[in-house]
């Protein structure tokens, strides 16, 4: 598997913050088997290999796909095998200087069909996470723009929340976010530097196999049937990321964040039926349009991210285009799934 991409993006964001700082430090990164998480592992890795200092131990919950293991050898991470929604799991968890959680399910199907586990990890694993933090830590909590789900129209600024109740299908995501956000309010107010990013729609390189999130399962489709078939109309509108601009926007949040919350998400606002035309277009595949009103349960027909906090403190970002970032993704999913 060739991870050139992942450290190439690493590098440049690891030169751009200046992750110097680091040195010495002990990083825990949760859900380091993730598409964020594993970027953040590239940028250590990256740093230790310039002559970083930095200890790093990465937590995952299940065997680590191919592609992370290089990854966890560059950065010289220890890698942690703890179950987050099981709370004898959490006396293995370690005291850090820096942590940053990111674990649980991304995957709409996956979160709503594992809603118990989901809701824990977003609970009682952030609040034993942040007694974790070391004196003069810091900590970032990866929330999600879904916590403004019910918002729909609206663009959709920090001091805002969704309408949804705890029955709503998502409920077990949003409202662990949500608690998870609560939980980073009351240790900062206690003196721990805790943040929070309610992040977009992120996509990139770095992601396994039969990821079921609609860009990636639209690249599936593509590559191993010729076509991509939509669940719906694609109507509803997203704000797409790149990983690596979205990482550049996270490592700022932790270590220098002046509030405790933060819209994170690319400016270019597309709808999902354009993404998979893009894609179509890019791997020569033919696009499939569902009907109207179908697709995944509970999911918000828009989310728009008001980005005005997030740039007026770390300034405009030069985000990667929609057509660069989709390309690079694409080929890595070749990999995934060689012809």
């Amino acid at each position: 598997m060739d991870r050139d991409v992942i450290m190439a993006d690493a590098r440049a964001v690891c030169a751009r913050v200046g992750l110097d700082r680091l040195s010495d430090a002990r990083v825990l990164i949760t859900g380091a088997s993730g598409l964020i998480g594993t970027y953040f592992l590239g940028c250590l890795a990256a740093l230790n290999e310039a002559g970083g200092r930095v200890e790093v131990v990465a937590q995952v919950f299940s065997e680590p796909p191919v592609h992370l293991q290089p990854l966890i050898e560059r950065s010289r991470a220890t890698l942690l095998r703890v179950n987050l929604s099981e709370f004898r799991d959490y006396a293995q968890l370690p005291e850090a200087d820096v942590i940053v959680h990111g674990a649980g399910y991304a995957q709409p199907l996956r979160f709503m069909s594992a809603a118990a586990a989901t809701l824990q990890i977003g609970t009682a694993a952030t609040l034993a996470l942040l007694q974790r933090v070391r004196p003069g830590g810091h900590f970032l909590f990866l929330s999600s723009a879904q916590v403004y789900t019910g918002l729909n129209g609206s663009v959709c600024a920090e001091s805002m929340v969704g309408t949804t109740t705890p029955a709503h299908p998502r409920s077990s995501y949003i409202e662990g976010k949500r608690a998870g956000e609560a939980a980073c309010h009351a240790f900062r107010s206690a003196g721990t530097h805790a943040t929070v990013a309610r992040l977009g729609d992120v996509y990139g390189p770095g992601t396994r196999a039969h990821d079921k999130r609609a860009l990636n399962a639209f690249i599936e489709q593509a590559l191993t049937s010729g076509e991509i078939r939509m669940l719906d109309s694609g109507s509803a509108v997203r704000s797409y990321g790149y990983v690596a601009d979205a990482v550049d926007r996270l490592w700022r949040i932790l270590l220098t964040g002046r509030d405790t919350v933060y819209n994170v998400g690319g400016r270019q606002l597309t709808t999902i039926a354009s993404v998979a035309g893009l894609i179509g277009r890019l791997t020569g595949a033919a696009v499939r349009p569902g009907p109207s009103g179908a697709g995944v349960a509970g999911a918000p027909d828009a989310l728009r991210l008001d980005l005005t906090r997030v740039n007026a403190e770390f300034g405009e970002q030069d985000e990667i285009a929609l057509e660069e970032g989709l390309a690079a993704t694409i080929a890595w999913q070749r990999r995934l799934y060689p012809s």
